[in-house]
């Protein structure tokens, strides 16, 4: 049986993935990390630089993916951006099959972006690799209470939304965040599970993870969106 790979960021999603690919005895070996300029429609932004912090917790080697240029100013279109930002992740990920002699499978964190899904589900085939979407167009609050009941302490590290004031910055994803989330839905339309960028999360602590991380931040709010910055990062 081939290795697998699980698409990592640290975020909620792609932490779901790992630990649902862990429970199906899926033999994960190898987390990637792409690791974008500035923004991007493929992958997950901030605080990827705590996802080797992350991958020492949950104690698999991690592969960090730093392409020169993620700008939106060199390619036409959204599609052809996100085209351009598979490449390097790709080119990492045929460079983990020959050292390993092949990949089994690749985990994804996808929701209900048939942008991502669609690129990484034909990469896969290029690959001649499974794709494992644990979270593919399940219910929202589902995957929410799932991720809670089983553990998951989920940080919201990045807010740009409407209702989402700097109050959510450091927020901790609970039952509570969850109830005020589905009325922030109700008002202005956000995702409960941030799958539009509203928001942006790091997964602290987890069952697959031996040790918490813990963060020393401030907060850059500048009147409709903000983040953490990070100022220390640590495993208790």
């Amino acid at each position: 049986m081939h290795p697998w790979v699980s698409l990592f960021s640290g975020g909620k999603d792609s932490s779901w993935a790992l630990y649902r690919a862990l429970e199906a005895d899926h033999p994960v070996e190898r987390l990637v990390t792409v690791h974008p300029a500035g923004d991007s429609y493929m992958y997950h932004v901030p605080a990827t630089d705590l996802a080797a912090l992350a991958a020492e917790s949950v104690g698999i080697p991690l592969v960090s993916v730093r392409p020169d240029d993620f700008g939106a100013e060199d390619v036409d279109d959204a599609g052809a951006q996100g085209d351009a930002e598979l490449e390097p992740l790709e080119a990492a990920l045929a460079d983990l099959a020959r050292d390993l002699g092949g990949i089994g499978g690749v985990t994804a964190g996808a929701v209900e972006s048939s942008f991502q899904t669609d690129r990484i589900r034909a990469m896969c085939e290029r690959l001649d690799a499974a794709l494992f979407a644990p979270l593919w167009q399940e219910e929202p609050r589902d995957l929410a209470d799932a991720m809670l009941d089983a553990g998951f302490e989920i940080r919201i590290v990045q807010v740009a939304a409407a209702g989402l004031d700097e109050s959510w910055l450091g927020r901790t994803l609970d039952a509570a965040a969850l109830a005020d989330l589905e009325t922030l839905n109700d008002r202005y339309g956000v995702h409960i599970l941030g799958e539009g960028g509203e928001f942006e999360t790091l997964v602290t602590d987890a069952p697959h993870m031996d040790r918490r991380i813990e963060l020393a931040y401030e907060t850059e709010w500048d009147g409709t969106r903000g983040r953490l910055r990070i100022e220390d990062a640590w495993l208790d």
